[in-house]
């Protein structure tokens, strides 16, 4: 199966691309444009497996550009917003033979592929086509078609904690996925997808343009995700699905109250969303919303997008769950590369044939990516007795605390629940003593207010102590990789949370008692067996765990008659801050006489 036979099904008059401002394509004139972009690389000498980087805008142009290309040769797609080194590093490591730009274009790729000596090639708008120019023709150029096992799609995987890796995937890969996701959501002709996506990005290339496509559907290519106009689209080009990653839903349920008539006169079968984790008080926002059920799915670029999905009603929706196998075989795998029974948390692995056969000339990483055949995804998860897949994190980014392990989603989902919290993602931030520790970026909801101390007070009724973020800092907005998808490791660099900062000196409260303030030290030295501790130096940075914690507040109990709680550490994660905790308890109760303490 090759993604041209996959486009040759589809009824010619039907629909097939549309734009948001008038541009569409019935299948005819797609076929007819793909194939003559097809004939026009041929002629240039470029042919099967040719790598073509398309540096191209988000939209209908960029859609018929790139099934052009991966029909014919292997489409590149690079983020149009890269800077000048980013280009530099992505061409060369495509070993790119073309680049693909608009006609009015001054990116700077065009700089650096006349560095690299490599052909750039312009495309725009003539008489209703897409035509390319600007390369000389060559006579010895390919013109065999292309197969199966051919790679129509070469990507770079997110690379934030090592050299990005290229993913090849080759025209049956594609097709398969395009199949699982359109059979999973039982797409048909009928059916319009606004496709939010970028189309640099595997979940925007398959779920939202070629499984479409392979139903003989219409796709909706928006130039850009803008929130302020995804209702006047909805009102105005009648999608009946959407595709997304929680980040876009967010943007999109801030706006909702704005545009009630829009909401219930929308005639959305499902929604759609993937490519990160889901929290489950945002699918129900979505449901009440829309009036529409939501479909988390599970999928990664390795897999030519989609692994798992929840299913359509009447099937069963679990949130918090990616949903059942849709598409390869999944499985749940030890360290030591033993399959694990349901129930049991391991390592999500996967095989069938949407999976890639392995990174490009990358042997070190094939050799710890796959074992016995399946193919390591790196996140953590297990199936419940029904068989749906629920992920508890990355293994990279499970937080360390101690030796504690810390799922970060867990952590986002009970902060989400908090009425004030619009956005929250939970990291790990550097500890000196600990490793790692718990800390979280908080978007909140416009009017509304809270304190870091609010909201850890609020976790510390859902969550173990240990779990706790520690440091929340309040953002405008949380720093999102291109494709709108956050991404935790690196997060504390990138909101410049250093260890110095997190754990360094802080204003102090003054008009503490003297004598309450060496009371509490004392213990404090007690408990950590050490002869002075300075009064501004943060429980945690010491070293202190909950069990130490808790050993602390019975002391303090048990001698002076008081109730501290544990969420009190964080109001008082000093020795002096603990001492005006004290103090105040103590004046509630009685007259403060320093000879008690």
């Amino acid at each position: 199966m090759t993604l041209w036979n996959l486009l040759r099904q589809s009824d010619t008059e039907r629909t097939a691309l549309s734009s948001t401002d008038g541009i569409s394509l019935s299948y005819a004139e797609l076929r007819r444009q793909v194939e003559e972009i097809g004939h026009a690389l041929y002629g240039v000498g470029i042919g099967r497996n040719d790598s073509v980087a398309l540096v191209l805008p988000d939209g209908v142009t960029m859609a018929v550009a790139f099934l052009g290309v991966a029909c014919a040769a292997t489409a590149a797609p690079l983020n149009p917003g890269y800077r000048a080194e980013e280009f530099r590093f992505y061409l060369d490591d495509l070993k790119a033979r073309i680049v693909l730009v608009p006609e009015d274009s001054s990116s700077p790729v065009r700089g650096i592929a006349a560095d690299l000596g490599i052909p750039i090639l312009e495309v725009g708008w003539r008489a209703g086509a897409l035509q390319i120019s600007g390369a000389t023709p060559n006579a010895s150029a390919p013109d065999a078609p292309v197969q199966s096992d051919d790679v129509a799609l070469i990507l770079h995987t997110s690379g934030t904690t090592a050299r990005p890796k290229l993913v090849p995937l080759t025209q049956r890969n594609l097709c398969a996925s395009a199949r699982h996701v359109a059979h999973s959501l039982a797409l048909s002709a009928q059916d319009r997808c606004l496709n939010l996506m970028p189309l640099f990005h595997i979940h925007g290339l398959v779920a939202g343009l070629l499984a479409p496509l392979s139903a003989g559907g219409t796709v909706i290519c928006p130039p850009s995700f803008s929130a302020a106009d995804f209702f006047p689209w909805l009102a105005t080009l009648r999608p009946t699905w959407y595709t997304a990653v929680p980040t876009m839903h967010q943007a999109i349920l801030s706006r909702a109250a704005h545009h009630p008539e829009i909401r219930e006169q929308a005639r959305l079968r499902f929604i759609r969303s993937s490519s990160a984790s889901l929290p489950p008080a945002m699918m129900v926002a979505l449901e009440e919303t829309f009036h529409a059920p939501v479909i988390e799915a599970y999928g990664m670029t390795e897999a030519a997008h989609q692994m798992a999905s929840n299913p359509l009603p009447p099937g069963v929706r679990k949130p918090g769950s990616v949903g059942l196998p849709a598409g390869p075989e999944i499985g749940i795998m030890d360290e030591a590369g033993r399959l694990l029974p349901s129930g049991a948390m391991g390592e999500v692995v996967i095989r069938g044939e949407n999976v890639m056969a392995g990174y490009l000339e990358n042997p070190d990483a094939n050799a710890v990516a796959f074992s016995d055949g399946w193919f390591r995804t790196g996140d953590e998860g297990r199936f419940d007795e029904d068989g749906y897949l629920f992920l508890t994190g990355r293994l990279k980014e499970i937080i360390n605390r101690g030796g504690e392990k810390i799922a970060p989603r867990e952590v986002d989902e009970v902060l989400l629940v908090h009425p004030a919290v619009a956005q929250a993602v939970t990291f790990a931030t550097s500890h000196p003593q600990l490793g790692e520790e718990v800390a979280a970026a908080v978007v909140l909801k416009p009017g509304s207010a809270a304190t870091a101390v609010e909201l850890q007070r609020f976790a510390a009724a859902h969550l173990a102590d240990f779990k706790i973020p520690r440091r929340i800092r309040f953002v405008d907005e949380i720093p999102k990789g291109a494709t709108g998808k956050v991404q935790r490791i690196g997060l504390a660099e990138r909101l410049k949370l250093t260890a110095k900062e997190v754990w360094g000196e802080e204003t102090q409260p003054a008009d503490v008692d003297p004598a309450v303030q060496a009371f509490i030290g004392d213990l404090w030295c007690e408990i950590f067996h050490l002869s002075k501790i300075a009064n501004n130096l943060p429980f945690t940075a010491i070293g202190g765990t909950s069990l130490q914690a808790m050993q602390l507040i019975n002391q303090i109990n048990a001698l002076l008659a008081i109730d501290l709680t544990i969420v009190d550490f964080f109001d008082a994660a000093t020795i002096r801050e603990q001492a005006r905790v004290v103090q105040a308890r103590l004046l509630a109760q009685m007259p403060l006489d320093s000879s008690a303490v």
